[in-house]
C-alpha cells in the first residue's frame, strides 16, 4: 500500500502537468501568481481545494498539490520552522499549495513578503478559510470517531459512552496518560493570528456556502489585485468555480450544512462552551454576544 501511495505521488505530478499543456496549450506556468490555501482542520480546506482546481480550469495553473503542509507529522512529531519554511518553498510554481500552517512570524514573512519578479506587489495570493468553532467541534469528534482510525483522538473518542461525552472532551481539550488535545479556545488562537494579517484573504466557511456568488468573486479579485488579469470573463469563470464545487465527493464530506452544531449542542454543553470559550464567538463574528 505504500509503495502504491509513494508510485502515485511521482506519477501525479507529471500526469497533471502533461494535462495543463494540454489544455493550456503551453510548457511554462509562470504567469499567474502563486497560490496558497490555509486553514485549521475541519474548517472547510476540502471546499477550499475544489475552488482551487476549479481555478485550475479559469487560470493556466498545473494542478493543486496533492498533500497539505503540516506543522504536525502523522506520528504526532512538531516540525520544526525550518522544515514548514522548506515545505513551503518547494512548492513548484503554476502549483497551487494549501495546508495547516501556523502563523508564525517566519511563516507570515515568507507568505506575504515575497515579491513578484520585477514588481513591487506580492506575488503570492493567501486565503485562510474559517468556521464556526461550533460545527468545527461536531465535525471534528465525528471525523475522528467514525471516519479516520488513525486520528490520534479515535480511541480515545471510542472509549467514550456517547456523542455528547466526547464533544465535551472536544470543548475542555484533554492533558492525560499521555493523551492530548487543545481546548476550543486554544484551536481558535491561530484563527485571530492570521484573521489579524492584511495580506492574507480571511473567507468565512459560511460565506462559501450561503453568499457563495460574492465570495467566489473577491476571491478572484484577489488574485487580481497583484496585477494579474485573469484570462477568462467572469461571467464564463464563475460557473466553472460554481460547479467544481462539489462537497459530497470529498473524502471528509459529512453534511456540508452551517450551523448543524444546533443538533448536537445541550444546555450543558452550551455552558461549557462559553465556561471554557468566553467571549470566543462574539470575537470572530459569529454571535452579538454570550447568550446563545
Amino acid at each position: 500500500m505504500k509503495l502504491i501511495r509513494n508510485t502515485r505521488r511521482i506519477i501525479r505530478p507529471v500526469a497533471k502537468t502533461a494535462q495543463a499543456i494540454l489544455r493550456w496549450k503551453r510548457f511554462s506556468f509562470n504567469d499567474a501568481p502563486l497560490i496558497f490555501g490555509n486553514s485549521k482542520p475541519k474548517s472547510g480546506s476540502h471546499l477550499l481545494l475544489q475552488i482551487f482546481n476549479g481555478f485550475t480550469q479559469i487560470m493556466p495553473y498545473r494542478y493543486v498539490d496533492a498533500e497539505p503542509i503540516r506543522t504536525i507529522t502523522k506520528d504526532g512529531r512538531r516540525k520544526t520552522q525550518n522544515e514548514v519554511l522548506n515545505e513551503l518553498g518547494r512548492i513548484p510554481r503554476g502549483v497551487i499549495g494549501w495546508g495547516y500552517v501556523e502563523a508564525t512570524k517566519e511563516n507570515v514573512s515568507f507568505l506575504t513578503l515575497r515579491q513578484a519578479q520585477g514588481g513591487a506587489q506580492s506575488g503570492r495570493v493567501n486565503y485562510f478559510i474559517y468556521r464556526d468553532p461550533r460545527d468545527v467541534l461536531v465535525s471534528q469528534v465525528f471525523f475522528a470517531t467514525d471516519m479516520y482510525e488513525e486520528h490520534g483522538m479515535h480511541e480515545y473518542y471510542k472509549s467514550l459512552p456517547d456523542f455528547s461525552a466526547r464533544l465535551k472532551v472536544a470543548i475542555t481539550g484533554i492533558d492525560q496518560d499521555g493523551m492530548y488535545m487543545v481546548s476550543v479556545k486554544q484551536r481558535c488562537e491561530g484563527v485571530f493570528q492570521w484573521l489579524e494579517q492584511k495580506n492574507v484573504m480571511c473567507i468565512r466557511f459560511e460565506d462559501l456556502i450561503n453568499n457563495r456568488d460574492a465570495t467566489l468573486n473577491a476571491m478572484l479579485d484577489e488574485v487580481e489585485k497583484t496585477g494579474y488579469k485573469t484570462p477568462m470573463p467572469r461571467g464564463k469563470a464563475l460557473p466553472v468555480l460554481i460547479e467544481a464545487i462539489q462537497p459530497k465527493k470529498s473524502h471528509t464530506f459529512r453534511s456540508g450544512k452551517t450551523g448543524s452544531w444546533r443538533e448536537y449542542f445541550t444546555e450543558s454543553h452550551k455552558k461549557l462552551f462559553k465556561d471554557v470559550a468566553g467571549d470566543l464567538l462574539v470575537r470572530l463574528g459569529y454571535e452579538n454576544n454570550n447568550d446563545w
